[in-house]
């Protein structure tokens, strides 16, 4: 029989599940007509902010309203202060997918004329979301094949649940992966990984995933997929929001380059924290031996 506390410390931590859930998808989602919303976490959380995929009658499948609205959030993303948003996670409220990739019913009715803009218009899209100030997390449970292997190649990291399916077949439907897929992968897999994987089409679980270095993290047994995203974006939340945002920066534009080319970028972006209250904020909190409080400022 289980004792008191130990039954008590279940309560607390199954009552803890119940508010998250609720608090990030249950009740909002029910409320939302929309395919695409921007969550704002509080408490603990505060300054993550979550991209809600919404679209559960196409499995979030990539359709040109889906895009307009993750095109809106991207904005309001863009225009967040480093005290506003520190993390982002992107996530399905579709159960056991996370994105399904390209609405071909809805691709099959544009002309050839229609089709390449709206691919461009995608991986433009897609792009926007990569270059976003402040860190991104891709929360992947479920199905990601196609442009959703794109949508979490386009984030900064990802994290699966064993359920996650990640791959890109387009191959196998006569086209090739026109969302920034086949730049992207072979970045974070090598060139002889992606080109088996898309000469392929090949469909990969999470185990095999992170095996490769197509994902970062794969939860645990009794973990989903959110709440080991959440633990990520904590550890994030300890660091100062505006040296977070200019070391994402360092890296983005530097590892495009030669590294003495990397090396001026890292130094521009330094040049960058170090008139912040922030950074005075942590010497002096070294000083006095406590815990910095940082301010984005």
């Amino acid at each position: 029989m289980m004792n008191g506390f130990f039954a008590g410390r279940l309560t607390w931590k199954l009552f803890r599940f119940a508010q998250l859930k609720r608090t990030l998808c249950t009740n909002v989602v029910e409320k939302s007509n929309k395919e695409v919303y921007l969550e704002q976490l509080q408490g603990e959380y505060r300054g993550v902010s979550v991209v809600n995929l919404n679209r559960p009658s196409k499995k979030n499948a990539l359709g040109k309203v889906l895009l307009s609205e993750l095109n809106q959030v991207i904005t309001e993303l863009e225009y967040s202060s480093p005290k506003q948003v520190q993390v982002v996670l992107v996530r399905s409220c579709v159960e056991n997918v996370f994105c399904a990739g390209a609405d071909l019913k809805e691709r099959a009715e544009m002309s050839d004329e229609e089709t390449l803009p709206f691919v461009r218009y995608l991986r433009s899209t897609f792009t926007r979301l990569e270059s976003v100030p402040m860190p991104t997390i891709a929360v992947i449970d479920g199905f990601a094949l196609g442009g959703g292997t794109e949508l979490a190649l386009a984030c900064d990291l990802r994290v699966a649940g064993r359920n996650a399916v990640l791959g890109l077949p387009e191959t196998t439907l006569a086209i090739l992966p026109g969302a920034g897929g086949t730049q992207r992968l072979p970045r974070l897999v090598g060139i002889a990984k992606a080109k088996e994987l898309i000469y392929t089409g090949t469909r990969l679980n999470a185990e095999e995933a992170v095996k490769i270095g197509l994902v970062e993290r794969v939860t645990q047994q009794d973990e989903d997929a959110f709440s080991c995203a959440l633990k990520l974006a904590k550890d994030m939340l300890k660091t100062g929001p505006i040296a977070l945002r200019l070391a994402k920066q360092a890296i983005r534009n530097g590892s495009q380059v030669d590294l003495l080319r990397g090396l001026e970028f890292e130094d521009a972006s330094y040049a960058g924290v170090v008139p912040t209250k922030d950074r005075r904020e942590a010497l002096k909190a070294f000083a006095e031996k406590r815990k910095p409080q940082f301010r984005g400022e």
